[in-house]
């Protein structure tokens, strides 16, 4: 690989910038050598050769657009002279065999994880309180106020700041010279050391704005993906908030638990305002039933676990020009390391599979299941025309600014995500994973909305790629965050968890980060390592309404 630039695919006639490169630079490749015609950035594409009007283009062996102009070789590829386009798909002969890659190094690993009584095996032990509409918000606020802290869940990312403190020793008379010398400081260790249940990992509250004055089914949406909150593996038990009129009623959602787990039976308490004495005494019980379920809750310790009961998210957001290079690819490789070692894995993103259709319908294991993917691609794709949109318009303005021109070099590098491993089911948003292997899971672009859908179908852990750098996270299932660049890495260091920019500097193969990434993944699932989303609080939490979001 050369250092300036890089061909992804024997097929493609663009090449991707390593490195800023100037103009009149004469770029040797293949036996050809050409100038630049004009200055290029980093993570962005030039012309391999000379493109008439309407010319393909080809990136990761895929069409990702078509020239709107004529593009001389060596100009750079952008948004004035290409626009997005991708190839048609169909159902028809699915592969059946696979390559996996070497797992004997992990043959004998294990990770330490709470054992659930369905089978499954959680990374995190949360509680969780969750109101069936949002006109129960301001209760679970109060809830939140109410138990946090005096259990020992206070905010914290490397400390906070201890007030009561001061205000002890003022009312004691303390000096200024002694509130000045007065310790404040309480460590994220010494906040743990202090919570009431220790083996609680965290009381995590999942306010929305659902629930009632919408599409009945948004309701039924969202009492299923409520539902795969408080059956993932990574739930202890809920207390559940209901006000008793909504349309997500109790009901739709104790039925949509049973069906993800027909022998449920974490705690679960549920509470209906409108059948209380007043809202004091529905806050006392809450408290007091959420209390009990911590006690339970408590009982839970971290136990040897085999690497199959991992359920890794595949996700990525604020994407680069470098995402498709290093860090999907890398994530891939760990994807097929996890599902050679008998565990599952879950790419999402429809919106972002847009051009990599037929290779993924070829890699489904069943026609069932290529023709499920073929069918819910091309509804969503239809939808969003309707209404005036479409896939094309996925791509963000940042995404463009560093290297992602069209929705299809978008997909084509976001589909690395899932390795080259046999689809073995595909999933409608909020169905549960069921099947060990690589899942197909439809949930939109927008981020959080994704990682909010790959949680509730179950996955006790997510890897987010990113080069723009983003601080989304969630509440029940640990978030690690990778960078696709050395630079996004030394600048955000804060939430970035895991670099691949050694990739592109050629320290490091997508094969041995990808393998680096397991083991980083591994001692995430067992509670040795605190990923930054984690340890920032960032739980975020927003239920797709099956609107166009892309």
């Amino acid at each position: 690989m050369s250092k300036n630039f890089l061909q992804i695919h024997p097929n493609d006639n663009i090449l991707a910038a390593l490195q800023d490169m100037k103009k009149d630079y004469v770029v040797h490749f293949e036996g050809k050598s050409f100038p630049l015609k004009n200055d290029v950035t980093a993570k962005h594409k030039f012309a391999l050769q000379d493109f008439k009007v309407g010319d393909p283009i080809l990136m990761y062996g895929a069409l990702i657009g078509k020239a709107i102009r004529p593009i001389a070789q060596g100009e750079s590829i952008t948004i004035d002279n290409v626009v997005h386009a991708s190839s048609d798909y169909n159902v028809g002969e699915q592969q059946s065999t696979w390559v996996a890659p070497d797992i004997s190094k992990w043959k004998n690993s294990t990770f330490n994880g709470y054992h659930r009584a369905d089978g499954s095996v959680g990374t995190a032990n949360h509680w969780l309180v969750i109101p069936m509409v949002f006109c129960e918000n301001r209760n679970v606020n109060v809830l939140r106020t109410t138990l946090l802290n005096a259990l020992g869940y206070e905010t914290a990312q490397d400390y906070i700041i201890d007030t009561e403190v001061l205000v002890s020793q003022y009312k004691k008379g303390a000096s200024a010279e002694d509130l000045m010398a007065a310790p404040i400081i309480k460590t994220a260790e010494d906040i743990k050391q202090n919570r009431t249940f220790p083996n609680v990992d965290g009381i995590k509250f999942l306010t929305h704005d659902g629930g009632c004055g919408c599409d009945r089914g948004d309701s039924d949406t969202l009492c299923n993906l409520l539902a795969g909150y408080i059956t993932n593996p990574n739930v202890a038990g809920a207390t559940i908030l209901s006000l008793g009129c909504q349309n997500a009623e109790v009901k739709i959602l104790e039925a949509a638990i049973a069906k993800r787990d027909p022998n449920f039976s974490k705690p679960l308490h549920i509470l209906e305002q409108q059948k209380s004495k007043s809202e004091r005494h529905f806050i006392e019980e809450a408290v007091k039933k959420t209390f009990l379920g911590l006690i339970e809750a408590n009982k839970v310790t971290r136990k040897p676990a085999p690497l199959s009961k991992l359920v890794l998210g595949l996700e990525c957001g604020g994407s680069d020009g470098f995402s498709g290079i290093s860090a999907n690819p890398a994530l891939g490789y760990a994807s097929d390391l996890i599902v050679a070692l008998g565990g599952a894995t879950v790419l999402s993103e429809f919106p972002e599979l847009n051009g990599v259709e037929q290779e993924l319908i070829n890699r489904c294991e069943s026609p069932e299941n290529a023709e499920k993917f073929a069918s819910i691609m091309r509804a969503y794709s239809a939808k969003a025309v309707s209404i005036g949109s479409g896939f094309e318009n996925n791509p963000s303005p940042g995404n463009i600014k560093d290297g992602l021109i069209t929705d299809a070099m978008k997909s084509a590098g976001a589909a690395k995500k899932g390795g080259t491993s046999l689809v073995k089911d595909v999933l409608d948003y909020t169905e549960r994973v069921t099947k060990n292997g690589l899942n197909l899971l439809c949930t939109p672009g927008n981020d959080v909305e994704s990682t909010t859908g790959l949680a509730g179908s179950g996955c006790n852990v997510i890897a987010f790629t990113t080069g723009l750098g983003t601080p989304t996270g969630n509440p029940v299932a640990p978030v690690i965050k990778m960078s696709s660049n050395n630079a996004l890495t030394e600048r955000m260091k804060d939430i970035i968890d895991f670099n691949t920019g050694t990739i592109i500097t050629g320290e490091d193969t997508i094969q041995t980060k990808g393998e680096e990434l397991l083991d980083y993944i591994i001692e995430v699932a067992s509670g040795n390592k605190i990923p930054a989303a984690v340890r920032l609080e960032q739980n975020d939490f927003i239920p797709w309404k099956r609107g166009i979001s892309l």
